[in-house]
């Protein structure tokens, strides 16, 4: 048969600081377990204990009580107290299944009166050996190192002796138990195994084993056991401190605390284990459903917060998107308003640059000949206009005269480059010349009236 395991992890938090709705219902379960309504603190602790629950509950119940905390210990030295719980309350019920004892006749009245004194003798030596024991050789049930593996210990011991038809036993400590009925709001029946009485085999055997009891247990309630010989079921006997064998205990969430609502002692019937446990079910499940109703109501509050938030925040990105975006625009016109003012600049200062350079050439422009001059030729212009220029020049004058002729023109592109058709061939010429161009008219060989071109280079 299967047996439940309450040893379950959870994962870390999400990233950004945003939780899961996983670890939002976690956060709604330790503020229950614990009754702290601080959410920022809650939450807190959670992610301390990497929303580990279970750790997260102890540690804070540990610190609550005065125990040293168990924040950062390694998970096999952790000695795990039970959460608190109210052992003897007002309208506890109790139930001890008396044996039946046969009456003493008057002769074992007699044997009894005379082997008295000799078993009051013995009883209290051997009371005062174990009180003088107790010095030298602590009980080691007190010492509970492994109270996961006490617990596993005694399911499998239960397994051989008794089979698996029977309860599914619940594999985690008595504290991890009633964190686990506390969360889902479910019944725990503790059942507690003295291995030495003798009504416990018959109890085993015809009760717990009985299918009936089975189907009722597993179906409406968590069960966990142990032995009262392992240091987890010893330390839980001192808690609930039974009066015999075998022994259960109801527990269940009373007024935000786990409370002992019924107490069996002694080998009960099936039917009439079943019928008691009804009756306190009963009685206590309309304070479970107003709980759940309620815990329903805060997880759908918590949801609904939640959703606000998260719509919140995406409204609050998308404003910010937009103030983003509008300012990027704007950066932009202001970028290239600024770049069309620096253009506008730029062009104003290379056009007045340009009229300088213009009134400069114009003034050292050499004066024309006389066509009659032999050293003279002529020389046509043809601008990308249709505008024709005429003027002779000396065959002595530089080239850079017909260059800077067509320069001071109005007509004339702002950039430009001159050259002949028959043949084809450039000018070296430019608006400002290179320093050792020493080229004359002569010598790039214009002939004596020469058609010279300009093509237009300002695109």
């Amino acid at each position: 048969m299967a047996e439940y395991n309450g040893n379950n992890q959870e994962g870390p938090d999400a990233p950004d600081g945003e939780i899961t709705t996983e670890q939002t219902e976690k956060l709604i379960q330790f503020q229950d377990l614990t009754g702290n309504e601080n959410t920022d603190e809650c939450r807190s602790i959670l992610q301390r204990h990497n929303w580990n629950i279970e750790t997260a509950v102890q540690d804070t119940l540990n610190v609550n009580e005065g125990r040293p905390t168990v924040f950062d210990t390694p998970r096999s030295r952790i000695e795990t107290p039970p959460p608190e719980v109210n052992t003897y309350s007002s309208d506890q019920r109790i139930y001890t299944v008396q044996r039946a004892q046969p009456r003493p006749s008057l002769l074992q009245w007699g044997y009894m009166a005379i082997l008295f004194p000799f078993r009051f003798v013995t009883f209290t030596l051997w009371d005062i050996v174990q009180w003088v024991l107790r010095f030298f050789r602590p009980d080691p049930r007190r010492t509970v190192t492994d109270p996961v593996g006490d617990v596993v210990s005694f399911i499998g011991r239960f397994n051989e002796q008794y089979g698996r038809d029977h309860p599914t036993f619940y594999q985690g400590t008595y504290s991890q138990a009633l964190t686990d009925a506390k969360r889902e709001l479910k019944f725990l029946l503790v059942y507690l195994h003295g291995d030495d009485h003798e009504d416990t085999p018959v109890f085993c055997r015809e009760t717990l084993c009985n299918n009936e009891v089975t189907e009722f247990i597993n179906t409406r309630m968590l069960f966990w056991a142990a032995s009262i010989n392992t240091p987890e079921g010893y330390r839980v006997s001192l808690a609930l401190r039974e009066p015999t064998y075998p022994f259960l205990a109801l527990i269940v969430l009373r007024e935000n605390k786990m409370t002992v609502v019924q107490r069996i002692a002694g080998a009960i019937q099936p039917q009439d284990l079943i019928d008691r446990l009804n009756r306190v079910m009963a009685d206590t499940e309309a304070y479970l459903v107003s709980m759940r109703h309620e815990r329903q109501q805060r997880v759908q509050a918590n949801t609904l917060r939640q959703q606000q938030d998260e719509a919140y925040h995406e409204s609050l990105r998308q404003d910010r998107e937009k103030e983003r975006r509008r300012q990027e625009e704007k950066d932009r016109k202001q970028r290239e308003l600024e770049e069309e003012l620096e253009k506008q600049i730029q062009e104003q200062r290379r056009i007045q640059e340009r009229e300088e350079l213009k009134l400069a050439k114009a003034a050292s422009l050499p004066a024309e000949p006389d066509p009659t001059n032999p050293d003279a030729i002529r020389v046509v212009v043809k601008l990308p206009c249709g505008t024709r220029l005429e003027r002779c020049f000396l065959k002595t004058d530089p080239l850079q005269v017909v260059y800077d002729f067509v320069f001071i023109q109005d007509d004339a592109p702002s950039e430009f480059r001159l050259h002949t058709n028959y043949p084809r061939r450039l000018l070296p010429c430019q608006a400002v010349p290179e320093p050792d161009d020493d080229t004359t008219i002569q010598g790039f060989g214009l002939a004596q009236k020469e058609m010279i071109y300009v093509q237009d280079t300002s695109d």
